[in-house]
């Protein structure tokens, strides 16, 4: 990015040096203003999330819920929203639950999202997963979770309206997603970092930390949640500088936001495999460890998973996305949530997922690619959740 008083200079110095270039965006200012941005507004109520109308959009904090708690009210016996704790400034950070009573089908094949059954046929199999059901049930035997949280940086607006989208799919597409909840529960928490979401709305849309006030008197608010969690923390790739962007907090834990999911994953660690947190940008499909280059012993699994989640993406019509452990791949970074959801809390798969950018967009994806983004984000979470399906509850390995 160059300021507009030294474009000529950086232009003359290009040429000299016979470097190519060209202007991706002509101004930047105008770009992020909140005024150019397509996006809801307060007190405007929506019952479709992002991806999901003829013109999508970025949802506020406010309709956020107002779709949560219309989705809980339309399917009661499906969904439960809760409460799991509050952001600096008091907004509610909020987990859906998503869960079926039907088991997979006897064949627990790869499934697309987009197929329509015959109406008789899917009947009586319904009929038939309700039966399994019924005797799983009375077992006692809980299904394996999957935890998805987005927006922990708040400027990655893709993230947050992905996982909604995802919500939508799984809640009112049942019809050609019920395997995806039968033999899963899901947990998703959308916007994790609620208080950076709005002030990016608001007055700084590259905004990326919380908005906790800091006791180092410089007047630099928030702290970055992703390395504020307690493992290996600010070892490597974070700053002690409260108006840093990597600012890991006064001390591990000291965001009520990293907080809540630490306590929230906890309270469910024997249930939940599986661990998905969602940013942008740059097509990434991440693994731990991200402090060190070192690989976690179960690294070939991980990566495995990966690439078959991968190339059902690819098929779908997804550029594919780069593989590997976040040091490995991108750069060193402590205490991270995906590193410590598996360091910690013991859930064997965790990756963290970098959505696209690109096109000169970087973290200004328009509202236009949510649809895009989000189908093929149902392709990657469909072979997830066919391997999580099958693990067995309170083994926290495959």
């Amino acid at each position: 990015m160059v300021n507009p008083r030294s474009a000529d200079l950086v232009r003359k110095a290009l040429e000299e040096h016979q470097l190519d270039w060209k202007v991706l965006i002509s101004d930047v200012g105008r770009a992020l203003s909140p005024a150019e941005k397509k996006t809801g507004q307060p007190g405007v109520s929506s019952r479709s999330a992002p991806g999901t109308s003829d013109s999508p959009r970025y949802l506020r904090y406010k309709e956020v819920n107002e779709f949560l708690d219309d989705l809980a009210k339309r399917f009661p016996k499906m969904v439960t929203v809760k409460t799991i704790g509050k952001s600096s400034e008091g907004r509610d950070l909020r987990v859906i639950t998503i869960s079926s009573s039907k088991t997979l089908g006897d064949d627990g094949g790869d499934i697309d999202p987009t197929d329509v059954e015959d109406k008789d046929k899917q009947d009586k199999q319904e009929q038939d997963r309700e039966g399994r059901a019924k005797k799983k049930n009375r077992k006692g035997k809980a299904k394996p979770g999957i935890f998805i949280d987005a927006g922990i940086h708040a400027r990655e607006w893709i993230a947050p309206a992905t996982a909604l989208y995802i919500i939508h799919q799984l809640v009112e597409n049942a019809t050609h997603t019920a395997k995806l909840t039968n033999d899963v529960d899901w947990h998703i928490l959308p916007l994790m970092n609620p208080d950076g979401y709005e002030y990016c709305h608001t007055t700084d849309r590259l905004w990326r930390k919380t908005r906790s006030k800091t006791w180092w008197g410089l007047g630099c608010a928030g702290a970055d949640a992703n390395r504020n969690f307690d493992f290996h923390w600010r070892e490597v790739g974070a700053s002690w500088s409260s108006c840093s962007f990597t600012y890991a907090g006064s001390k591990p834990f000291s965001e009520p936001e990293s907080r809540a999911v630490r306590d929230y994953l906890l309270a469910n660690k024997e249930q939940l495999k599986m661990y998905l947190t969602y940013h942008s940008y740059g097509n990434f499909l991440l693994y731990p460890w991200g402090y060190t280059n070192t690989l976690p012993s179960d690294w070939k699994t991980l990566d495995a998973l990966a690439k078959k989640a991968n190339a059902a993406m690819v098929a779908a019509g997804s550029e594919p996305y780069t593989i590997g452990s976040s040091t490995n791949v991108l750069y060193a970074a402590a205490g991270g949530s995906d590193d410590w959801a598996k360091g910690v809390a013991g859930i064997p798969l965790s990756y963290t997922i970098e959505l696209p950018g690109g096109n000169g967009h970087g973290f200004d994806l328009p509202a236009s690619y949510i649809p895009e983004v989000g189908r093929h984000q149902m392709h990657l979470i469909t072979v997830f959740a066919k391997y999580v399906g099958a693990m067995k509850q309170g083994q926290n390995k495959e």
